[in-house]
């Protein structure tokens, strides 16, 4: 059976002192160790005794001693009072320098174009942090599931989340395999992908995205279908390039399979841009040094590439 426990207001008042002067045997010399006066020493521990509700000292003119209950206290308190001490210790530390865990959430398809240059040369400056990355497509709740940072396509951050450029704007382009063209066609109107095999991507939501087009400035939107569905971009480009259908990617992502000659662009005039790629975090509560470390090593990166 579950027992409710709660630590009351105030409960660890005066075990510092306690544990003073049980090391020294002396009110007087425990009360110099902690720089404070003799008589606040005999006050907390008054409180003290009078919380536990027991005599902890005995006290004579000459000297000082435990009780049964003291010694009792002792061996349960000092071990515990020391554990303490190191915790906060150890968060401090993590407070002061970087190190420590870095937990990031990315999409899959950020990892092999973005991550992996950027994610080395971070792990060579700073060895004390030890990077995680979560490969999801699920959109999560960053605090929630204890992560420090997510990195996402830039429509898809929260208004109230910080967002740190990683990329330019970048461009979603439609691809086709060379054989699936040359059976199929090239589309050369957006109406004319309605007659085409179009391969889909399934949101975290559940919902079914549409392509997005850009007409000489006016933005599209169009319902499209097709055999296939994924859920992240890397397999709805291996699907592409398979000869599935066509497929609408951001332009990094399939600039292998172009150069490789395995994905051929079409509509390029009416490929829309995006925002690119973002690091975002949450904006209410204080940064620590490691994602800080590596929010400005990525600001680096990217005024040395820009």
């Amino acid at each position: 059976m579950k027992q409710n426990f709660t630590v009351r207001h105030g409960a660890l008042d005066g075990v510092e002192a306690f544990l003073s002067v049980a090391q020294h045997r002396s009110f007087r010399r425990a009360a110099a160790e902690l720089g404070v006066t003799p008589s606040a020493i005999s006050q907390a521990i008054r409180a003290l005794e009078a919380r536990v509700g027991a005599a902890l000292f005995i006290r004579t003119t000459r000297s000082v001693g435990l009780t049964e209950a003291g010694e009792r206290f002792l061996a349960r308190a000092r071990p515990a009072f020391e554990e303490l001490v190191a915790a906060s210790g150890a968060a401090r530390e993590l407070g002061q320098r970087p190190a420590g865990l870095l937990r990031l959430t990315v999409p899959r398809s950020v990892v092999p174009i973005l991550l992996e240059p950027l994610i080395a040369s971070f792990c060579r400056e700073f060895p004390e942090i030890e990077v995680e990355l979560a490969a999801s497509e699920e959109l999560v709740d960053l605090a929630a599931e204890g992560f420090d940072a997510g990195i996402r396509l830039g429509q898809f951050i929260a208004p109230d989340m910080v967002a740190v450029r990683l990329t330019n704007p970048l461009p979603l382009i439609i691809l086709g395999s060379p054989a699936y063209l040359a059976r199929r066609g090239r589309p050369e109107r957006p109406d004319d992908l309605r007659e085409h095999a179009c391969l889909r991507l399934r949101r975290s939501n559940g919902a079914l995205a549409s392509w997005s087009l850009d007409d000489n400035g006016r933005s599209m939107e169009i319902v499209v279908s097709g055999p296939f569905i994924a859920n992240d971009f890397p397999t709805m480009l291996g699907a592409a390039v398979e000869g599935v259908g066509l497929a609408q990617v951001p332009a990094p992502l399939a600039a292998g399979a172009m150069a490789a000659g395995k994905l051929i662009p079409v509509l390029e005039q009416f490929a829309p841009m995006t925002p690119g790629v973002f690091l975002y975090y949450p904006g209410h509560r204080q940064i620590m040094p490691k994602l800080r470390a590596f929010i400005d090593h990525v600001k680096g990166r990217s005024a040395g590439t820009g």
